[in-house]
């Protein structure tokens, strides 16, 4: 090969690569500059769906769906009660002698509840029902039944309630046994599909604060005991609604517990109390009452020195029924009760929260302290007998 011929190739190749340099550099150009560039609509409209496809998929999370699944089961529950009016006495305005028989009226009411079982079994709180003169549940497809009380259990705020028909669609009741703080949980009602023809249930979303919150309502002489303290919102009449975890499972009851109104915090019945008073209204109407057989007193600061214990938490037996659950168990007068079912026992007020999370037939862990030592103890609780 000649040297011209080598000479033109050289030439030849650099003004190719030249070339190519300048292209990509055009091109590297137009893409960081596409605001300015004729092309940068067309270019935005491939990316805007591109990521459009993305999004969809990412919006789709453990929340939805678990929203997803649990939707079909809430229901709106419509309660008309009949409430006496009462008027003000007024000397310029003339108001017939009805001979003593009260004026009344129909007060209609709202709440949530939610379909448990496929044959129609409702979970919902007990003030949402009480007093009720009629019921009627409106179903997340926007279909209305007529509905029957079974039971309540007005102590720990539990009603259950019954439509006719079979239903595919119904949630299904996990544990609040293993709950942990911290983790999402999702509060749902369905309040209003009835006064506004919307049969979709409202959402809130949060995590669990605390658990076992013990407090007492006394304007109801209700009993909420070992509490799920949620800040997903739940919203007056959201009140006997599903709490739910993550995949769907109900965890626990929705209720306002003492406030009456949403300050942030919300409080759900555990699941697994839920779970036992359902199955005694169901089978037997009503809750039986339990019976242990024994009576307790607290230890005062003069009883721990005198017993010379460490501190007055427990409560001290002070009578045994013969032949009782108790006295069967091997249980002493005298014996301090420490913990009942691995719940530590500080006072009577702990003892007899932890009796009414009792059914007659149960078999109960008691630990007691006993001429200084320690013993565990089981006992079978019995239904009290009411003759």
């Amino acid at each position: 090969m000649n040297k011209k011929k080598l000479l033109l190739i050289i030439i030849l190749t650099v003004s190719l690569n030249t070339s190519i340099l300048y292209l990509y550099d055009k091109y590297h150009r137009n893409k960081t500059n596409l605001h300015d560039s004729e092309n940068s609509q067309l270019f935005y409209s491939l990316y805007r769906s591109n990521e459009n496809q993305k999004i969809s998929v990412s919006r789709d999370n453990a929340i939805t769906d678990a929203i997803s699944l649990i939707t079909p089961a809430v229901v709106s529950v419509n309660v008309w009660r009949t409430e006496e009016i009462r008027l003000r006495q007024n000397h310029n305005i003339w108001i017939p002698d009805f001979e003593g028989v009260p004026l009344t009226q129909e007060v209609q009411s709202i709440g949530s509840g939610v379909l448990f079982t496929r044959d129609g079994y409702i979970i919902t709180n007990a003030h949402v029902v009480n007093n009720a003169s009629q019921i009627k549940v409106v179903m997340s497809d926007s279909t209305e039944h007529d509905t029957s009380l079974i039971g309540v259990d007005s102590l720990h705020d539990i009603a259950i309630l019954k439509i006719d028909g079979i239903f595919s669609r119904y949630a299904i009741l996990g544990t609040s046994s293993d709950l942990k703080i911290g983790e999402w949980t999702i509060a749902i009602g369905n309040a209003y599909a009835f006064l506004l023809k919307d049969s979709q249930p409202t959402v809130s979303v949060g995590v669990i604060s605390a658990l076992e919150r013990d407090f007492i309502d006394l304007q109801d002489s209700r009993i909420y005991t070992g509490m799920i303290q949620t800040d997903a919102t739940i919203n007056p009449g959201n009140s006997g609604g599903p709490l739910v975890n993550i995949f769907g499972e109900v965890i626990g009851i929705n209720t306002l517990g003492e406030t009456g109104e949403s300050l942030g915090i919300g409080f759900a019945i555990p699941i697994d109390r839920v779970k036992r008073i359902a199955d005694e209204l169901i089978q037997y109407g009503r809750i039986r009452e339990v019976y242990f057989g024994f009576r307790i007193q607290e230890i005062t600061p003069f009883i721990a020195n005198y017993l010379r214990l460490n501190s007055s938490d427990g409560v001290i037996i002070s009578n045994i029924d013969l032949n009782g659950p108790a006295h069967n168990a091997g249980l002493r007068r005298g014996d301090i009760i420490t913990m009942i079912n691995d719940f530590n026992i500080r006072n009577v007020y702990d003892t007899e929260i932890r009796m009414t999370d009792t059914s007659p037939g149960d078999t109960v862990s008691i630990k007691v302290f006993r001429d200084g030592r320690e013993f565990d103890i089981t006992l079978i609780a019995e239904e009290e007998n009411r003759q």
